[in-house]
Protein backbone atom coordinates (compact mmCIF):
# COMPACT_ATOMS: atom_id res chain seq x y z
CA UNK A 1 0.00 0.00 0.00
CA UNK A 2 1.21 3.37 -0.89
CA UNK A 3 1.77 6.19 1.43
CA UNK A 4 1.27 8.54 -0.98
CA UNK A 5 -1.82 10.77 -1.35
CA UNK A 6 -3.09 11.90 -5.01
CA UNK A 7 -2.59 15.38 -6.02
CA UNK A 8 -4.22 17.03 -9.53
CA UNK A 9 -1.28 15.97 -11.08
CA UNK A 10 -2.19 12.30 -10.91
CA UNK A 11 -4.70 10.66 -12.95
CA UNK A 12 -6.37 8.98 -9.73
CA UNK A 13 -7.27 12.26 -8.28
CA UNK A 14 -9.28 12.67 -11.75
CA UNK A 15 -10.57 9.44 -11.17
CA UNK A 16 -12.12 10.06 -7.46
CA UNK A 17 -12.98 13.70 -8.63
CA UNK A 18 -15.14 12.56 -11.85
CA UNK A 19 -16.19 9.41 -9.58
CA UNK A 20 -17.93 10.97 -6.98
CA UNK A 21 -19.02 14.27 -9.25
CA UNK A 22 -20.80 11.40 -11.43
CA UNK A 23 -22.11 9.68 -7.91
CA UNK A 24 -23.10 13.13 -6.57
CA UNK A 25 -25.06 13.92 -9.37
CA UNK A 26 -27.41 11.37 -9.76
CA UNK A 27 -27.65 10.80 -5.91
CA UNK A 28 -29.23 14.91 -6.10
CA UNK A 29 -30.81 13.85 -9.10
CA UNK A 30 -32.66 10.95 -7.16
CA UNK A 31 -33.00 13.16 -4.06
CA UNK A 32 -35.07 16.10 -5.76
CA UNK A 33 -36.39 14.25 -8.43
CA UNK A 34 -40.12 14.87 -7.59
CA UNK A 35 -40.13 18.61 -6.55
CA UNK A 36 -40.93 19.75 -10.09
CA UNK A 37 -43.93 17.16 -11.06
CA UNK A 38 -45.74 17.83 -7.28
CA UNK A 39 -48.81 18.74 -9.03
CA UNK A 40 -48.57 16.39 -11.28
CA UNK A 41 -48.81 13.45 -8.74
CA UNK A 42 -51.29 15.29 -7.00
CA UNK A 43 -53.64 15.37 -10.19
CA UNK A 44 -52.58 11.55 -11.23
CA UNK A 45 -53.04 10.38 -7.47
CA UNK A 46 -55.91 12.54 -6.44
CA UNK A 47 -54.14 14.05 -3.35
CA UNK A 48 -54.04 17.40 -1.82
CA UNK A 49 -50.50 19.94 -1.99
CA UNK A 50 -49.43 18.64 1.35
CA UNK A 51 -49.59 14.78 0.58
CA UNK A 52 -47.86 15.55 -2.64
CA UNK A 53 -44.90 16.95 -0.77
CA UNK A 54 -44.66 13.80 1.03
CA UNK A 55 -42.85 12.48 -1.95
CA UNK A 56 -39.55 15.08 -0.93
CA UNK A 57 -39.93 14.81 2.47
CA UNK A 58 -40.59 11.07 2.98
CA UNK A 59 -36.69 11.11 1.00
CA UNK A 60 -35.39 13.65 3.45
CA UNK A 61 -36.45 11.65 6.30
CA UNK A 62 -34.91 8.90 5.26
CA UNK A 63 -31.47 10.54 4.42
CA UNK A 64 -31.95 12.25 8.21
CA UNK A 65 -31.35 8.40 9.42
CA UNK A 66 -29.08 7.14 7.26
CA UNK A 67 -26.83 10.11 7.87
CA UNK A 68 -26.57 8.97 11.63
CA UNK A 69 -26.62 5.07 10.63
CA UNK A 70 -24.63 5.08 7.58
CA UNK A 71 -22.03 7.60 9.23
CA UNK A 72 -21.24 5.22 11.76
CA UNK A 73 -20.94 2.31 9.49
CA UNK A 74 -18.60 4.29 7.50
CA UNK A 75 -16.10 4.97 10.07
CA UNK A 76 -16.27 1.15 11.06
CA UNK A 77 -16.34 -1.13 8.27
CA UNK A 78 -14.72 1.76 5.28
CA UNK A 79 -15.74 4.48 2.81
CA UNK A 80 -16.33 1.64 -0.01
CA UNK A 81 -18.66 0.12 1.20
CA UNK A 82 -21.36 2.64 2.02
CA UNK A 83 -20.40 4.55 -1.33
CA UNK A 84 -21.36 1.71 -3.19
CA UNK A 85 -24.69 0.67 -1.40
CA UNK A 86 -25.63 4.31 -1.72
CA UNK A 87 -25.11 3.93 -5.87
CA UNK A 88 -26.66 1.00 -6.25
CA UNK A 89 -29.33 1.18 -3.27
CA UNK A 90 -30.72 4.25 -4.62
CA UNK A 91 -31.43 3.05 -8.64
CA UNK A 92 -33.16 -0.16 -7.46
CA UNK A 93 -36.46 2.08 -6.37
CA UNK A 94 -36.12 4.81 -9.07
CA UNK A 95 -37.02 0.94 -11.32
CA UNK A 96 -39.73 -0.33 -8.85
CA UNK A 97 -42.19 2.92 -8.57
CA UNK A 98 -43.66 2.94 -12.52
CA UNK A 99 -44.38 -0.36 -11.49
CA UNK A 100 -47.17 -0.19 -8.55
CA UNK A 101 -50.01 2.16 -8.43
CA UNK A 102 -50.08 2.83 -5.18
CA UNK A 103 -48.98 6.09 -3.28
CA UNK A 104 -48.05 4.81 -0.16
CA UNK A 105 -45.75 2.30 -1.94
CA UNK A 106 -44.06 4.90 -3.59
CA UNK A 107 -43.72 6.94 -0.54
CA UNK A 108 -42.42 4.05 1.44
CA UNK A 109 -39.61 3.38 -1.73
CA UNK A 110 -38.74 6.99 -1.23
CA UNK A 111 -38.14 6.29 2.75
CA UNK A 112 -35.50 3.34 1.81
CA UNK A 113 -34.23 5.43 -1.37
CA UNK A 114 -33.86 8.76 1.10
CA UNK A 115 -32.13 6.39 3.80
CA UNK A 116 -29.43 5.19 1.02
CA UNK A 117 -28.70 8.13 -0.83
CA UNK A 118 -27.32 8.96 2.44
CA UNK A 119 -24.20 7.08 1.81
CA UNK A 120 -22.57 9.72 -0.15
CA UNK A 121 -22.86 12.86 2.16
CA UNK A 122 -22.17 9.83 4.86
CA UNK A 123 -19.13 8.67 3.32
CA UNK A 124 -17.53 11.28 0.45
CA UNK A 125 -15.92 14.15 1.98
CA UNK A 126 -14.53 11.54 4.66
CA UNK A 127 -12.87 9.54 1.61
CA UNK A 128 -11.79 12.54 -0.34
CA UNK A 129 -9.50 14.07 2.86
CA UNK A 130 -8.16 10.40 3.37
CA UNK A 131 -7.34 9.67 0.11
CA UNK A 132 -6.06 13.08 -1.48
CA UNK A 133 -3.11 15.63 -0.81
CA UNK A 134 -4.39 18.71 1.41
CA UNK A 135 -3.80 20.76 -1.18
CA UNK A 136 -5.60 19.28 -3.64
CA UNK A 137 -8.55 18.46 -1.64
CA UNK A 138 -9.83 21.61 -1.96
CA UNK A 139 -10.53 21.18 -6.32
CA UNK A 140 -11.90 17.45 -5.69
CA UNK A 141 -14.69 18.72 -2.87
CA UNK A 142 -15.46 21.94 -4.67
CA UNK A 143 -15.67 19.30 -7.95
CA UNK A 144 -18.52 17.35 -5.28
CA UNK A 145 -20.08 20.10 -4.42
CA UNK A 146 -21.08 21.40 -7.89
CA UNK A 147 -22.08 18.60 -8.81
CA UNK A 148 -25.01 18.64 -5.71
CA UNK A 149 -26.37 21.58 -7.18
CA UNK A 150 -25.89 20.21 -10.97
CA UNK A 151 -27.77 16.78 -10.13
CA UNK A 152 -30.52 18.24 -8.26
CA UNK A 153 -31.15 21.04 -11.04
CA UNK A 154 -31.31 18.54 -14.02
CA UNK A 155 -32.72 15.89 -12.06
CA UNK A 156 -35.88 17.84 -12.01
CA UNK A 157 -35.05 19.22 -15.56
CA UNK A 158 -35.42 16.15 -17.09
CA UNK A 159 -38.35 14.18 -15.04
CA UNK A 160 -40.53 17.23 -16.13
CA UNK A 161 -39.47 17.49 -20.10
CA UNK A 162 -39.49 13.47 -20.45
CA UNK A 163 -43.12 13.28 -18.12
CA UNK A 164 -44.21 16.24 -20.42
CA UNK A 165 -43.15 14.80 -23.50
CA UNK A 166 -43.54 10.78 -22.87
CA UNK A 167 -44.65 10.02 -19.43
CA UNK A 168 -43.41 9.54 -15.91
CA UNK A 169 -42.62 5.83 -16.11
CA UNK A 170 -40.47 6.48 -19.18
CA UNK A 171 -38.68 9.49 -17.21
CA UNK A 172 -37.98 7.04 -14.43
CA UNK A 173 -36.90 4.27 -16.31
CA UNK A 174 -34.71 6.62 -18.22
CA UNK A 175 -33.05 8.09 -14.88
CA UNK A 176 -32.71 4.43 -13.49
CA UNK A 177 -30.82 3.52 -16.55
CA UNK A 178 -28.37 6.57 -16.14
CA UNK A 179 -28.32 5.79 -12.21
CA UNK A 180 -26.95 1.86 -12.48
CA UNK A 181 -24.58 2.69 -15.54
CA UNK A 182 -23.04 5.58 -13.32
CA UNK A 183 -23.01 3.39 -10.50
CA UNK A 184 -21.02 1.07 -12.49
CA UNK A 185 -18.76 3.78 -13.78
CA UNK A 186 -17.52 4.80 -10.06
CA UNK A 187 -17.26 1.13 -9.65
CA UNK A 188 -14.51 0.68 -11.62
CA UNK A 189 -13.38 4.18 -11.72
CA UNK A 190 -13.05 4.83 -7.86
CA UNK A 191 -9.45 4.07 -6.30
CA UNK A 192 -9.76 1.70 -3.58
CA UNK A 193 -8.81 3.16 -0.10
CA UNK A 194 -5.73 3.09 1.03
CA UNK A 195 -5.70 5.25 4.06
CA UNK A 196 -8.89 3.89 5.85
CA UNK A 197 -8.27 3.55 9.75
CA UNK A 198 -11.10 1.96 11.28
CA UNK A 199 -12.79 3.61 14.16
CA UNK A 200 -11.92 1.97 17.38
CA UNK A 201 -14.34 4.58 19.50
CA UNK A 202 -17.28 3.21 20.48
CA UNK A 203 -20.79 4.50 19.70
CA UNK A 204 -21.31 6.09 23.31
CA UNK A 205 -17.86 8.19 22.44
CA UNK A 206 -19.57 9.43 18.71
CA UNK A 207 -22.77 10.07 20.99
CA UNK A 208 -21.04 11.93 23.00
CA UNK A 209 -19.66 13.51 20.79
CA UNK A 210 -22.99 14.90 19.67
CA UNK A 211 -23.86 15.54 23.14
CA UNK A 212 -21.29 17.88 23.44
CA UNK A 213 -22.35 20.32 20.33
CA UNK A 214 -25.63 20.55 21.12
CA UNK A 215 -24.61 21.96 24.21
CA UNK A 216 -22.44 24.84 22.07
CA UNK A 217 -25.07 28.16 22.04
CA UNK A 218 -23.11 28.91 19.05
CA UNK A 219 -23.39 26.03 17.58
CA UNK A 220 -27.46 25.76 18.24
CA UNK A 221 -27.46 29.13 16.72
CA UNK A 222 -25.91 28.12 13.66
CA UNK A 223 -27.85 24.82 12.96
CA UNK A 224 -30.99 27.04 13.83
CA UNK A 225 -29.93 29.15 10.57
CA UNK A 226 -29.55 25.91 8.42
CA UNK A 227 -32.98 24.89 9.22
CA UNK A 228 -34.19 28.63 8.44
CA UNK A 229 -32.86 29.26 5.48
CA UNK A 230 -33.78 25.94 3.94
CA UNK A 231 -37.19 25.97 5.35
CA UNK A 232 -37.69 28.98 2.86
CA UNK A 233 -35.71 27.88 0.26
CA UNK A 234 -37.43 24.37 -0.17
CA UNK A 235 -41.06 26.26 0.99
CA UNK A 236 -40.74 28.23 -2.46
CA UNK A 237 -39.66 25.93 -4.83
CA UNK A 238 -41.88 22.85 -3.01
CA UNK A 239 -45.37 25.59 -3.61
CA UNK A 240 -44.55 27.82 -6.63
CA UNK A 241 -44.80 24.86 -8.88
CA UNK A 242 -48.62 24.44 -8.16
CA UNK A 243 -48.97 28.44 -7.97
CA UNK A 244 -47.53 28.61 -11.74
CA UNK A 245 -49.68 25.77 -13.35
CA UNK A 246 -52.77 28.15 -11.98
CA UNK A 247 -54.21 30.96 -13.55
CA UNK A 248 -52.76 33.71 -15.43
CA UNK A 249 -49.95 31.01 -16.02
CA UNK A 250 -50.51 28.19 -16.81
CA UNK A 251 -47.72 26.88 -16.77
CA UNK A 252 -46.98 22.99 -18.09
CA UNK A 253 -44.99 20.35 -15.97
CA UNK A 254 -41.95 20.78 -18.37
CA UNK A 255 -42.07 24.97 -17.92
CA UNK A 256 -41.94 24.19 -14.64
CA UNK A 257 -39.14 22.20 -14.32
CA UNK A 258 -37.19 24.80 -16.75
CA UNK A 259 -37.55 27.12 -13.62
CA UNK A 260 -35.06 25.22 -11.57
CA UNK A 261 -32.30 25.93 -13.95
CA UNK A 262 -32.06 28.87 -12.01
CA UNK A 263 -29.72 26.47 -9.41
CA UNK A 264 -27.09 27.96 -11.59
CA UNK A 265 -27.08 31.07 -9.42
CA UNK A 266 -26.60 29.22 -6.52
CA UNK A 267 -23.33 26.68 -8.41
CA UNK A 268 -21.87 30.41 -9.07
CA UNK A 269 -22.87 31.62 -5.33
CA UNK A 270 -21.18 28.87 -3.06
CA UNK A 271 -17.81 29.05 -4.74
CA UNK A 272 -17.67 33.26 -4.86
CA UNK A 273 -18.85 33.22 -1.18
CA UNK A 274 -15.76 32.19 0.00
CA UNK A 275 -13.72 34.45 -1.89
CA UNK A 276 -15.93 37.57 -1.01
CA UNK A 277 -15.46 36.52 2.45
CA UNK A 278 -12.10 36.89 2.57
CA UNK A 279 -12.45 40.31 1.22
CA UNK A 280 -15.23 41.73 3.37
CA UNK A 281 -15.45 39.24 6.12
CA UNK A 282 -18.09 36.02 6.76
CA UNK A 283 -20.56 37.94 8.65
CA UNK A 284 -21.11 40.73 5.55
CA UNK A 285 -21.34 38.44 3.26
CA UNK A 286 -23.43 36.04 5.14
CA UNK A 287 -26.01 38.94 5.84
CA UNK A 288 -26.18 40.09 2.55
CA UNK A 289 -27.07 36.44 1.34
CA UNK A 290 -30.04 36.52 3.33
CA UNK A 291 -30.80 39.67 2.19
CA UNK A 292 -30.79 38.81 -1.63
CA UNK A 293 -32.62 35.86 -0.64
CA UNK A 294 -35.22 37.60 0.75
CA UNK A 295 -35.88 40.16 -2.09
CA UNK A 296 -35.83 36.95 -4.25
CA UNK A 297 -38.35 35.30 -3.06
CA UNK A 298 -40.71 38.54 -2.26
CA UNK A 299 -39.71 38.78 -5.98
CA UNK A 300 -41.97 35.86 -6.43
CA UNK A 301 -44.93 38.02 -5.25
CA UNK A 302 -45.24 40.14 -8.43
CA UNK A 303 -47.38 39.21 -11.36
CA UNK A 304 -45.27 39.49 -14.54
CA UNK A 305 -43.84 35.72 -15.08
CA UNK A 306 -39.73 37.62 -15.78
CA UNK A 307 -39.68 38.80 -12.25
CA UNK A 308 -40.48 35.79 -10.91
CA UNK A 309 -38.02 34.02 -13.02
CA UNK A 310 -34.98 36.86 -11.72
CA UNK A 311 -36.71 36.73 -8.01
CA UNK A 312 -36.10 32.88 -8.37
CA UNK A 313 -32.52 33.25 -9.66
CA UNK A 314 -31.54 35.81 -6.92
CA UNK A 315 -33.39 33.06 -4.07
CA UNK A 316 -31.01 30.67 -5.44
CA UNK A 317 -27.77 32.72 -5.09
CA UNK A 318 -28.45 34.22 -1.89
CA UNK A 319 -29.47 31.14 -0.45
CA UNK A 320 -26.11 29.05 -1.56
CA UNK A 321 -24.31 32.15 -0.17
CA UNK A 322 -26.12 32.28 3.08
CA UNK A 323 -25.57 27.95 3.30
CA UNK A 324 -22.16 27.79 2.36
CA UNK A 325 -21.02 30.84 4.90
CA UNK A 326 -22.99 28.92 7.61
CA UNK A 327 -21.42 25.10 6.45
CA UNK A 328 -18.15 26.77 7.00
CA UNK A 329 -19.45 28.90 10.63
CA UNK A 330 -19.75 25.87 12.17
CA UNK A 331 -16.57 24.05 11.08
CA UNK A 332 -14.82 27.12 12.14
CA UNK A 333 -16.35 27.20 15.69
CA UNK A 334 -16.38 23.68 16.80
CA UNK A 335 -13.34 22.90 18.59
CA UNK A 336 -13.53 19.29 18.28
CA UNK A 337 -15.02 16.24 16.78
CA UNK A 338 -15.42 19.03 13.55
CA UNK A 339 -17.00 16.11 11.63
CA UNK A 340 -19.56 15.57 13.79
CA UNK A 341 -20.79 19.09 14.10
CA UNK A 342 -20.75 19.23 10.24
CA UNK A 343 -23.15 16.05 10.54
CA UNK A 344 -25.24 18.15 13.18
CA UNK A 345 -25.26 20.89 10.51
CA UNK A 346 -26.55 19.06 7.64
CA UNK A 347 -28.89 16.68 9.45
CA UNK A 348 -30.58 20.20 10.73
CA UNK A 349 -30.57 21.56 6.98
CA UNK A 350 -32.07 18.65 5.72
CA UNK A 351 -34.86 18.79 8.49
CA UNK A 352 -35.76 22.25 7.14
CA UNK A 353 -35.94 20.87 4.12
CA UNK A 354 -38.37 18.29 5.87
CA UNK A 355 -40.53 21.20 7.28
CA UNK A 356 -39.91 23.50 3.90
CA UNK A 357 -41.69 20.41 1.92
CA UNK A 358 -44.49 19.24 4.36
CA UNK A 359 -44.93 21.14 7.19
CA UNK A 360 -45.58 24.37 5.31
CA UNK A 361 -48.81 22.54 2.87
CA UNK A 362 -51.40 23.09 5.39
CA UNK A 363 -49.97 27.33 5.68
CA UNK A 364 -49.89 27.07 1.79
CA UNK A 365 -54.02 25.42 1.27
CA UNK A 366 -54.88 27.68 4.03
CA UNK A 367 -53.98 31.40 3.13
CA UNK A 368 -53.28 33.11 0.07
CA UNK A 369 -49.74 33.06 -1.97
CA UNK A 370 -49.12 36.34 -0.52
CA UNK A 371 -49.63 35.52 2.61
CA UNK A 372 -47.51 32.41 2.70
CA UNK A 373 -44.59 34.12 0.89
CA UNK A 374 -43.86 37.12 2.80
CA UNK A 375 -44.16 34.79 5.86
CA UNK A 376 -41.16 32.27 4.60
CA UNK A 377 -39.40 35.24 2.71
CA UNK A 378 -39.23 36.93 6.45
CA UNK A 379 -38.14 33.95 8.15
CA UNK A 380 -34.62 34.19 8.02
CA UNK A 381 -34.44 38.04 7.88
CA UNK A 382 -36.02 37.90 10.82
CA UNK A 383 -34.05 35.55 12.78
CA UNK A 384 -30.95 36.95 11.85
CA UNK A 385 -32.11 40.45 13.45
CA UNK A 386 -33.39 38.40 16.63
CA UNK A 387 -30.00 37.46 17.47
CA UNK A 388 -28.77 40.75 16.56
CA UNK A 389 -31.38 42.55 19.20
CA UNK A 390 -29.89 39.68 21.90
CA UNK A 391 -26.61 40.77 21.03
CA UNK A 392 -26.34 36.82 20.13
CA UNK A 393 -24.02 37.47 16.95
CA UNK A 394 -23.53 34.32 14.49
CA UNK A 395 -19.88 33.78 13.59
Amino acid sequence: MSNYKYTMRDLKFWRVAIGLGLASFIIFAYLYVFQSLLPFFKNIFSINSTQSSFLISFAIFGLIIGLFVLGFLSDRYGRMPVLYFSLFGSVIPIFFMPLVDSFYFILLLRLFQGFAIAGLPAAALAYISEEIDFSSAKIAVGFYISSNAIGGMLGRVISSYLTDNYSWHIAFYSLGIMGFAIALIVFFVLPKSQFFTPSSLSIKNDLSAFKFHLRNPVLIILFGLGVILQLSFTGLWTYIPFHLEKAPYLLSTQAIGYLFFAYIFGVIGAPLSSSLANKFGLNKVRLAGIIVLTIGLLLTLTNPLIFIVIGLCMACFGFFTAHSLTATSVSESATHHKGTASSLYFIAYYFGVAIGSSALGPLYENVDWFIFVLIVSLLPISYVTFLKRKKKIVR
